[in-house]
């Protein structure tokens, strides 16, 4: 390492335990550091091997400490999000003050010059604390990670989020490694090429040493030592291959054509040796395909935002294939490895990162600054812009993103565009849209439909081969390949909607007020009969080459960002079951088993509907595309616009007729039943029923339109987002409910006690002689009513005030009220018996809110 000073500096490299790509790649940092004759204090929980078996030298010193949890998973490719949540808290939270402390003492007693992390929050704090500049050497911020699992765990939860963004913003700079997320919290960045480790051997030495011959195609089996029980067979691979495994147990037995590695074995060897790999996305893993240009096979990993950011990379350079989990697990191997080598990786970017690093980090400790001289604020501005809509999984959506992130952009795929958006091309009124004839219906001027529709004429002319490129993305490439492009295509719209009136109390039976907007999810249908069905070569892998069994497939645009796959499939077949539609429940589980692909549900379970429902016969394949430019996460029902548009697709392809109410009702059932969302159906109502520039007034109980509301060409709406994730399927929107129906529940209980105390007395009066007036008749009648309460919202301010307010806990454990009450008489959720709900704000805001509507 070059411009090294003569005197000797003292470098605290603070790594994550999570994992051992953090730790791996932070070995060549220090290395490096090391080769210049600095001294370096370790300090991680990672196995202290992982350092010292790539570093001799009197100068690095390990301090084994653990002062964060990164993520904790239950297997190789699933992260339990709570339990993350839970162990960070018990790790760097409760023992926060006692940490700081500590680590600020430490840096002082061995005179630190610079405070490294990758990516300990912590550290940087207690750098600022002792005084000492520190740096941050990474590609993704905990921050970023833990925001995802917020939302399964509750906002209650934010605050975390927000101390490590602050530890971080103590930070002099960031050296931001490729394969980024977004990480606002840095104050300035500073890129560096590819941090990875060095190759030992060359592939001929590697291969000779493990007696592998050249007529032999390589599998590298790397799930990061983590095989979490899963049963290998000789099948699994296509004759003429081998595969080397990873991290299997000394009594783990593997079939003829598997063979284990040494636990010490050099990993990047082995990679440079193999024909392509098969694994999970990582920092390393990834950083090593690229350099050394060997095809990558991917599984998705549950959870874990920064695995997004590295899947494009790994594709923009043609350097991954996505495995299904099921085909993963069932030995579906062969397309897979097939595709992989057909690739031609195309990475021709630096792979000096580590030295480019500890220069950098030398340079600091000296003195020199390489925080950017111009004012970063506007850097973080645009930073915090991306980050907002990758959470919400709108990449792009309205909003230029910078220049440096255009690698994170899906610059292929289209969107919908809005109805209003100015950039559209001119609205035509022609009848056909390029190569597409319209032969039913009409797109109504509407420019996102009309955008639609040209990208449907785009897809098609992508489904030549000769117009493929190298930088063509998944979904493109699947989209293209969907469709019989001269038969018929169904195409439906359905909009998202603003919540004006009555919100969350709409399973309590309000009276809402709701506006469809102008975002809008496109689905795309086509039915064939099983011979002439395009199917994917994974697909086919499936099926009995004598008879061609009926298949859904579908495409999800827009989900390169995010950990919602892009595709899925199944045989229509897993719908039934001895004749008959699978239960609600089963296809829910079904569904859940792989969380990047949960999100068919609200599409395929659109289908499962309509045949439990209607009797309606599915015997053709169903190939399915579905674009949304409703935001997700953001409270405008971008779920219900899918399914709505869904549903009423799949009704045009197959000569259904369904009122709009109906359809509603329909979709509701998708989403309470197969998502398993505890929602309402005002959103599927207002999808469904709502008209432009009207509001949609009902009552939900169940659906009941009262009819249009006309919106004064003087008054607009505008629905501003708050940067707050929403879910209807999240912790916070179903504790709320179940709070609700508790509620109501207790009131119905409280009502019933108290006639049985009237009855009680008045049989004593008429044995003395009494008998009741007619108030008191109308206060038995007024009970009997509230004994049978159907909806919260049938129960006026006055009497929740005079008769139940005193008799509802403000909070109640689910076990406390099961033990007393049995249950709650809801449906769609369930009573965790440890958790602690809500009870009285949850009853008496749907009470209230429904008054508020009817006065207005």
């Amino acid at each position: 390492m070059g411009g090294s000073p003569k005197n000797s500096l003292v470098f605290a490299y603070y790594v994550t335990g999570h994992g051992f790509g953090h730790a791996t790649r932070a070995v060549e940092v220090v290395r490096n550091l090391i080769q210049s004759r600095h001294h370096v204090h370790v300090v991680s929980g990672a196995p202290e091997y992982v350092f010292t078996t790539a570093i001799q030298s009197p100068r690095l010193f390990i301090r084994k400490v653990l002062l964060d949890s990164g993520a904790v998973q239950a297997d190789a490719l699933t992260v339990d999000r709570l339990a993350s949540l839970e162990k960070y808290i018990e790790t760097a939270v409760v023992p926060r003050a006692s940490i700081l402390a500590t680590e600020v003492e430490w840096l002082k007693s061995i005179k630190a010059d610079l405070v490294v992390s990758d990516v300990v929050p912590v550290a940087c704090r207690a750098a600022a604390d002792a005084g000492i500049h520190s740096v941050c050497v990474t590609n993704f911020s905990w921050d970023f990670i833990y925001a995802e699992y917020v939302m399964a765990a509750g906002y209650t939860n934010r605050p975390i989020i927000w101390q490590i963004a602050e530890d971080y913003s103590r930070c002099e700079f960031l050296i931001r490694l490729p394969g980024y997320c977004p990480m606002p919290a840095f104050r300035d960045v500073v890129d560096v090429p590819l941090v990875v480790r060095r190759l030992h051997k060359s592939r001929a030495e590697v291969r000779k040493e493990l007696g592998i011959g050249d007529d032999k195609k390589v599998l590298l089996y790397n799930f990061g030592g983590q095989l979490s029980g899963w049963n290998l067979k000789e099948d699994y691979l296509p004759s003429g291959w081998i595969c080397l495994v990873c991290g299997a147990s000394e009594d783990q037995e593997l079939p003829g054509n598997f063979f284990k590695l040494p636990k010490d074995v050099y990993t990047p060897d082995v990679v440079a040796a193999s024909d392509c790999m098969l694994g999970k996305i990582g920092y390393g893993t990834v950083s090593e395909a690229l350099a050394y240009g060997v095809p990558f096979i991917f599984v998705r990993r549950d959870y874990f935002n920064e695995e997004p950011f590295l899947r494009h990379m790994l594709e923009h350079f043609q350097c991954g294939v996505e495995m299904i989990r099921r085909d993963l697990l069932t030995g579906h191997w062969a397309p897979y490895l097939e595709r992989a080598i057909t690739l031609k990786p195309c990475y021709n970017g630096g792979i000096n990162g580590a030295e480019v690093a500890a220069n950098i980090l030398q340079d600091t400790a000296s003195g020199k600054s390489h925080a950017s001289c111009k004012p970063s604020g506007s850097r973080r501005l645009r930073d915090a812009i991306v980050l907002g809509y990758q959470l919400q999984r709108v990449p792009g959506k309205d909003v230029a993103i910078p220049e440096w992130y255009a690698v994170a952009q899906n610059e292929l795929s289209f969107r919908s565009a809005s109805p209003n958006d100015k950039s559209s091309p001119a609205i035509s009124c022609t009848k056909e849209i390029e190569d597409f004839e319209i032969l039913h219906g009409d797109h109504h001027g509407l420019s996102d439909t009309i955008s639609f529709l040209k990208g449907l004429a785009e897809l098609r002319a992508l489904a030549d081969p000769v117009n493929h490129n190298t930088h063509q993305s998944r979904e493109s490439l699947a989209a293209a390949a969907l469709f019989n492009w001269e038969d018929e295509i169904f195409v439906a719209r359905a909009p998202g909607r603003l919540d004006v009136m009555g919100g969350i109390a709409d399973y309590s039976g309000s009276l809402v007020l709701q506006m469809p907007i102008r975002e809008a999810c496109h689905v795309a249908i086509q039915r064939n009969h099983p011979s002439k069905q395009k199917l994917w070569k994974h697909a086919q892998a499936r099926q009995q080459k004598e008879a061609r069994t009926p298949v859904i497939q579908i495409v999800s645009l827009g989900s390169e960002l995010g950990n919602r796959g892009p595709t899925f499939d199944m045989d229509l077949s897993g719908l039934i079951d001895s004749g008959k539609p699978i239960s609600y429940e089963k296809a829910r589980k079904y569904f859940s088993q792989d969380p990047s692909q949960k999100w068919a549900a609200y599409v395929a379970g659109t289908i499962l509907v309509l045949m439990t429902e209607l009797g309606v016969r599915f015997e053709d394949s169903i190939s399915i595309l579905v674009s949304s430019g409703v935001p997700e996460g953001k409270g405008v029902s971008s779920s219900a616009a899918v399914e709505v548009a869904s549903m009423s697709a799949v009704a045009a392809a197959h000569g259904l007729t369904i009122a709009p109410r109906d359809l509603a009702l329909l979709c509701q059932k998708v989403e309470n039943h197969v998502v398993g969302a505890p929602c309402g159906v005002m959103d599927q109502m207002a999808s469904a029923c709502g008209e432009a520039n009207k509001l949609l007034a009902m009552v939900c109980q169940p659906a009941e339109v009262l009819g249009l509301v006309e919106i004064p060409p003087h008054i607009r709406f505008w629905g501003i987002d708050s940067g707050i994730r929403h879910s209807v399927g999240g912790a916070d929107y179903g504790s709320v409910r179940v709070g609700a129906f508790m509620g109501r529940k207790i009131v119905k209980s409280t009502a019933s006690a108290q006639i049985s105390c009237l009855l009680q007395n008045n049989s004593s009066q008429q044995v003395n002689g009494n008998t009741s007036d007619e108030r008191e008749k109308d206060g038995n009648n007024l009970l009997e009513t509230e004994a049978c309460l159907d909806y919260l919202c049938n129960l006026s301010p006055h009497r929740y005030e005079a008769s139940y307010v005193d008799k509802l806990p403000e909070y109640l454990q689910g076990q406390e009220f099961l033990n007393k009450y049995v249950n709650h008489e809801d449906s769609v959720t369930v009573i965790d018996k440890k958790h602690t709900y809500a009870v009285r704000a949850p009853t008496r805001h749907p009470i209230y809110e429904n008054f508020r509507v009817k006065q207005c």
